[in-house]
């Protein structure tokens, strides 16, 4: 006997179905409802699971929802680059040495990224 609760696809970690749902909705043309999140997922998830799924994502901060008609509609918070952002502050916040982090970050990057990164903070603006 088959127990209709279980997850229809096999068992994957809570962060790689939120990785998924995350992409298809970044993906999206707008916001969109649980019922079209499992509809697009192919059947993966039962429409509870999304429903608990997007719940959580929302209430982590990567989701903002609004209502639409009798659910919510489910958008992401910001673009793959700004999720990046916001893990790498996330890092940087976790730790008691930021400058060193920070140094350790500068080192490790290539000549063109250095060069990047230096053009989006800006010139200097030393007049030693």
């Amino acid at each position: 006997m088959s127990d209709n609760t279980q997850a229809r696809g096999p068992k994957r970690a809570n962060g790689v179905r939120e990785n998924e749902i995350l992409t298809l909705l970044q993906l999206a043309d707008g916001p969109m409802t649980p019922g079209e999140v499992t509809e697009r997922l192919g059947g993966e998830l039962t429409y509870s699971s999304v429903v608990t799924i997007l719940t959580r994502m929302q209430s982590k901060g990567l989701l903002t929802r609004s209502a639409r008609g009798r659910a919510y509609a489910y958008a992401p918070v910001t673009d793959d680059a700004g999720f990046a952002a916001r893990r790498m502050r996330t890092v940087l916040e976790e730790r008691p040495d930021r400058e060193a982090v920070l140094a350790r970050f500068a080192d490790g990057l290539s000549a063109t990224d250095a060069e990047m990164l230096r053009q989006l903070l800006g010139p200097d603006t030393d007049t030693d």
